[in-house]
């Protein structure tokens, strides 16, 4: 894959998306929106990725949009030269947290330094986020004079609650990540040199002991979940997925290497075994 701002790397499992502009503190273009796309479609169907960290090159994660461009920075016409109706403009940020969504890999977010307006927000559909503890984070967009993006309108008030979600957006303000380490944002947040070890260490902690196709499945359950209407639709589909799962090898597998005290060796995969009902979240509710 031709990369110029990303880097993509798999080893033992465990592939490591590093953000790579570090002379512009990883700010966010067209470019690098493009290329994480297409690294979380590939990543997606590579058996040979079972957990996906997503880090910063230099002393950032990502600064937010790249200004360079002056007040014109979010006004598409002008940065395209012609004229784009609202109907056919999508948001980059939120094409990035899509691809992130639809992956079926767990996604980890080593949150290396700063990370601001979209630095922040594309991280919100990633499923565990690390942080150091010095890192200045902002939803800085009401500042900027415009409105959060990348889904996080969705994703941010499920990860933190409403009140939280609207003082952080509505403020604008900019903080130091160890001020809401008790918020929910982030799973960890530590000293900057144990942030990348610790998120590669819960990626190989994945990577070693689980089912592919299980931990595919358990990302469908928990996130779709939170759009259910209540615990008994919850009920009825996780009845189908255990149903299913339990007639299957890997489910063969994990009780038997328990029994025998071993590492258990699963082989089933997320690009084909999945059950035909997978997804189920398309179907049409009766």
């Amino acid at each position: 894959m031709d990369l110029s701002q990303t880097r993509y790397e798999i080893e033992n499992g465990v592939a490591t998306v590093t953000l790579n502009r570090p002379d512009k503190l990883n700010a966010f273009t067209p470019t690098m929106r493009n290329e994480l796309i297409r690294i979380f479609a590939e990543a997606d169907l590579d058996d040979a990725v079972r957990v996906i960290v997503v880090t910063g090159a230099g002393k950032a994660f990502c600064a937010g949009a790249d200004l360079s461009s002056g007040g014109s920075t979010f006004d598409r016409d002008i940065r395209e030269g012609r004229k784009v109706s609202m109907s056919e403009h999508r948001d980059g940020g939120g094409q990035v947290s899509l691809a992130v969504f639809r992956c079926r890999k767990p996604v980890i977010a080593a949150i290396n330094g700063h990370a601001v307006g979209v630095g922040i927000t594309m991280t919100l559909a990633m499923d565990i986020r690390v942080v150091t503890e010095d890192a200045k984070i902002g939803f800085v967009f009401a500042r900027r004079g415009i409105v959060p993006e990348a889904c996080s309108s969705w994703f941010l008030p499920r990860i933190v609650g409403i009140s939280k979600a609207a003082e952080l957006v509505y403020t604008g303000r900019v903080f130091q990540a160890k001020e809401e380490a008790n918020s929910g944002l982030f799973n960890y947040v530590m000293p900057r040199d144990q942030v990348l070890p610790k998120a590669m260490k819960i990626a190989r902690e994945i990577a070693e002991n689980t089912s592919a196709v299980s931990v595919a499945l358990s990302k469908g359950l928990l996130w779709h979940g939170l759009s259910e209407d209540d615990p008994q639709s919850v009920h009825l589909i996780d009845s189908r997925c255990i149903f299913w799962a339990g007639r299957e090898k890997d489910a063969y597998e994990g009780v038997q290497s328990f029994l025998e005290r071993r590492a258990p060796k699963f082989t089933m995969s997320a690009s084909t075994d999945m059950p035909d009902f997978y997804p189920w979240w398309k179907e049409p509710k009766v």
